[in-house]
């Protein structure tokens, strides 16, 4: 050794890593689809308000149906907020057997606490990897994409109930490919289109709707750019004062 330390070859078998002569492991691919039935993913995305508040939506989606389990915004997520919520996603159904999580550090004690009381295995993903969760992704995507760039958040209660309406049209009525087309909780009998009677007139891009009429559109659209551009003045003010 360069050491100066001498080792016996016994000991450098004991330590070097031999190859595996065994059958290889799954890839995650194949562990996904084998336990799509039994497995739940979570995450958290971000909300920007029209005062400039930063809000919080945890969401809990189902891999098999792609149904949203639960879904609840906050202002201040804690590790034992978000347990909670995790306890209410199990209250009227039979938990999973896995739950893939991020490495985030909103997940603490607590919350590995309630997921090994509720007998759930938990699937941390790699750090930097996010298409390890991808089916979680999506979906913020999507709320994102097809609710929240439409809508201008103005406090806790409005996202609230803006994202508990938009997960029941995505649960009843928004078909996905990978369900041949079908809406995660619909059954073969119900119609594809929310009906008139909910109250939904205007139909923006991938079936979304909004209660709210048309000429509104370019008023929301307007407000959305007034809002950005004073985001930016006033990083930029900050900026000039340091």
């Amino acid at each position: 050794m360069k050491l100066g330390y001498l080792v016996s070859p016994r000991t450098v078998r004991k330590y070097m890593r031999r190859p595996w002569s065994g059958r290889p492991s799954p890839g995650w691919k194949v562990f996904l689809k084998k336990h799509a039935r039994n497995l739940w993913a979570c995450d958290f995305l971000c909300v920007r308000t029209l005062s400039f508040r930063t809000l919080y939506v945890f969401f809990v989606i189902q891999h098999a149906s792609r149904e949203i389990v639960h879904m609840h915004a906050t202002a201040h997520p804690t590790a034992v907020w978000v347990a909670q919520q995790l306890v209410n996603a199990c209250y009227d159904r039979d938990p999973p057997r896995y739950l893939i999580r991020d490495r985030d550090g909103i997940y603490g004690l607590e919350f590995t606490r309630k997921v090994r009381n509720l007998g759930l295995q938990q699937i941390r993903t790699p750090v930097r990897a996010p298409k390890t969760n991808a089916i979680a992704e999506r979906f913020a995507g999507t709320l994102r994409w097809e609710c929240l760039d439409h809508v201008l958040i103005f406090n806790e209660r409005h996202l609230q109930k803006t994202v508990v309406e938009f997960a029941a049209y995505y649960n009843r009525y928004r078909p996905h490919r990978s369900l041949a087309l079908r809406p995660p909780c619909a059954p073969s009998s119900v119609s594809m289109r929310p009906t008139a009677e909910q109250g939904i007139t205007v139909t923006v891009h991938l079936g979304y709707t909004l209660r709210m009429t048309s000429f509104l559109q370019p008023v929301l659209r307007f407000f959305r750019t007034i809002h950005q551009a004073s985001a930016y003045f006033v990083i930029y003010w900050l900026g000039i004062r340091k």
